[in-house]
């Protein structure tokens, strides 16, 4: 992707292989809560656009060490903005005219037309504010998404290669890439957890089943210790009535032996 530019990185380390692309997409669809691998592609991503973010932010430094007046900046950002504008259109006006949409790639370039000319009215406002001193001074601003600088007197031509060229088509997937994987991770990341709780809640009403299965199971014991019990105090007290008071007594008696 990024091939013969000021960030290659030369070739990947890593195994490239068909096959195991497939096993993964095979292993995606059916555990599509394991986030594991998006999760370390998404950690490297972020790390490789951190360090482009860290670039933009050092450029600005340096830009504001020399500062415009804030209402020549709003003036030269609005010619930047424009400038933007038309590189974009115009390296999507190629790509459509290579791809055989002729009839898309013209109605960008009648948009083109206009940005051009908002363009040029706008140049000649901010150099009729400019001081004649000031006039062949360069001013640049960084790309939000390479960390590229650009000038405010970049040509379309210019401006065209730079937003359709290699480096920063290359930033703009990687950082697409990295909101997609987020998004991707965050729903896996959500599904797993919904999957955890489900199963705690599962094992939750197991055991709660099985306490109250060993609850009644005690229940039922008890209550046939208790009427055994009964019973037998029953018989007990039956017998006693039963027997004579010379036989109550010699029961008495040989109790009180026994003592």
């Amino acid at each position: 992707m990024f091939t013969n530019t000021k960030v290659d990185a030369g070739s990947c380390p890593l195994v490239h292989s068909v096959s195991l692309r497939d096993d993964y997409q095979k292993l995606a669809s059916k555990d599509d809560d394991d986030y594991r691998v998006e999760e370390e592609v998404l950690m490297s991503l972020r790390s490789f656009v951190k360090e482009c973010d860290r670039k933009i932010s050092h450029g600005k430094k340096r830009l504001e060490e020399n500062p415009l007046p804030p209402e020549l900046q709003a003036k030269a950002d609005q010619i930047h903005d424009l400038g933007e504008h038309i590189g974009k259109k115009l390296a999507e006006a190629e790509k459509l005219g290579e791809q055989g949409n002729v009839d898309e790639s013209m109605a960008l370039l009648h948009e083109v037309e206009d940005l051009k000319y908002k363009k040029r009215i706008a140049e000649e406002d901010y150099k009729l504010s400019l001081p004649p001193s000031q006039l062949q001074q360069q001013r640049l601003r960084v790309c939000e998404v390479c960390a590229a600088y650009l000038s405010l007197h970049d040509n379309d031509r210019r401006l065209a290669d730079h937003f359709g060229g290699k480096l920063h088509m290359g930033y703009v997937h990687v950082r697409n890439r990295v909101a997609e994987l987020e998004n991707l991770v965050n729903e896996k990341r959500e599904r797993a957890r919904e999957k955890r709780d489900r199963d705690r809640e599962r094992d939750h009403d197991r055991h709660r089943d099985r306490d109250r299965d060993r609850n009644r199971d005690r229940y039922h014991r008890d209550r046939d210790r208790d009427s055994r019990d009964r019973r037998r105090s029953r018989r007990s007290r039956s017998r006693s009535k039963s027997q004579s008071p010379r036989e109550r007594r010699r029961h008495r008696h040989r109790d009180s032996d026994d003592y």
